[in-house]
């Protein structure tokens, strides 16, 4: 073959390569986390807490189903979006949906802590309304399910095998609700903690469950979310990042926490390598920081750190007038948003969907 049809050979290859690379075929998700993930279950834990719960009113769902949903967002989420890539159902709610599990159950619920409430006790605002839903508890709920899903153990085995994992997002709310009451030098000094908590909780689902693949998402920027922005103002300029506005203490953590999590996973790694396990780092921060830094690259227009739905302010962004709540106004166009109500919309779900189903299909 000469070099020339050698070349031709390959340009006509090129659009085939990443469409062509054989995926794995799952036959169910299991997910864990908080309201990144939620798709329901929050409806059900906070019932009696918070009856008009924001998450199942106007305007939430309203992009993609039309209703709300349970989700906080205006449609889907990232696990919505891999669920349909991978050509299975959305994951349903394990605590409200009267279905089959078969095809996997999400037990992630929104404002999950990855510490058991406990931790958080002598945080009065936490102490006041928290209710233990962590990533222990969590797994307790997948324990639970297991009998009703397969037996025997071989089958089982089977099973669980060509199941997709997710186990997490977790730690946002860690350092949120920590950083209610404390420094944030105190907060930074709980990142280690949290990450052993996350590390450990994988390694009772390889071996307690068979897991061979799991998926573990990092954090997203904590200091380009809204609510941080609004409720954790710099008294100094020099407290935000020139190139982006974001809070720099915020986002340290967020980056301590995630360089502590990929050398936790590859620890992980070495311990199962001759189980055959895959665990897939999710990149959640930098798809964030690189909308941030040039949204219009992303179709994303106005004000990049400010809520799509919210009350008011700098950051549209009041608690006591929340997305969802009296005195609330929604933008005319969620796609040009990154922010909902604190929470990202639909269309940026979506892009960071894209990189980690590429993490998911390669690795």
């Amino acid at each position: 073959m000469t070099m020339n049809l050698l070349r031709v050979v390959v340009v006509l290859l090129l659009p085939c390569i990443s469409s062509c690379l054989p995926s794995r075929r799952y036959d169910s998700i299991f997910s864990f986390g908080d309201s990144f993930a939620d798709t329901g279950n929050d409806a059900v834990v906070f019932a009696e807490q918070w009856p008009a719960n924001r998450s199942t009113r106007p305007p939430y769902g309203m992009t993609f189903f039309g209703h709300p949903t349970g989700r906080y967002s205006n449609g889907r989420l990232i696990i919505d979006f891999i669920a349909e890539k991978l050509g299975l159902p959305f994951v349903p709610p394990f605590l409200s949906h009267n279905g089959s599990f078969r095809q996997g159950a999400n037990f992630a619920v929104s404002g999950a802590t990855t510490l058991d409430a406990s931790f958080f006790s002598d945080i009065p605002i936490v102490r006041n309304f928290f209710l233990n839903i962590s990533s222990s508890v969590q797994l307790g709920w997948f324990d639970s399910l297991k009998p009703s899903l397969c037996s025997p153990a071989q089958e089982c085995n089977d099973f669980l095998h060509k199941s997709l994992f997710f186990m997490g997002e977790f730690g946002v709310n860690d350092y949120d609700l920590t950083a209610l009451g404390k420094t944030l030098p105190e907060v930074r000094s709980l990142v280690p903690v949290v990450v052993k908590t996350i590390s450990l909780a994988i390694e009772r689902l390889i071996r307690q469950s068979g897991a061979k693949v799991v998926v573990v998402p990092g954090m997203p920027p904590l200091g380009c979310t809204p609510p941080n922005l609004a409720m954790f103002p710099s008294t100094d300029p020099s407290g935000y990042e020139p190139d982006t506005g974001c809070l720099k203490n915020f986002n340290e953590i967020a980056v301590h926490h995630n360089t502590l999590l990929q050398d936790a996973l590859h620890g992980v790694r070495r311990r199962n390598q001759r189980a055959g396990v895959r665990i897939i780092y999710a990149d959640f921060f930098t798809p964030v920081l690189r909308i941030v830094r040039s949204p219009a690259t992303f179709g994303f227009t106005g004000d990049i750190l400010r809520c799509c739905c919210g009350g008011g302010g700098k950051y549209n962004f009041n608690g006591s007038a929340g997305c969802g709540m009296p005195g609330a106004t929604v933008c005319e166009d969620p796609s040009t948003h990154l922010f909902w109500d604190g929470h990202m919309t639909e269309a940026a779900y979506r892009i960071i969907a894209d990189g980690w189903l590429n993490s998911i299909v390669k690795s």
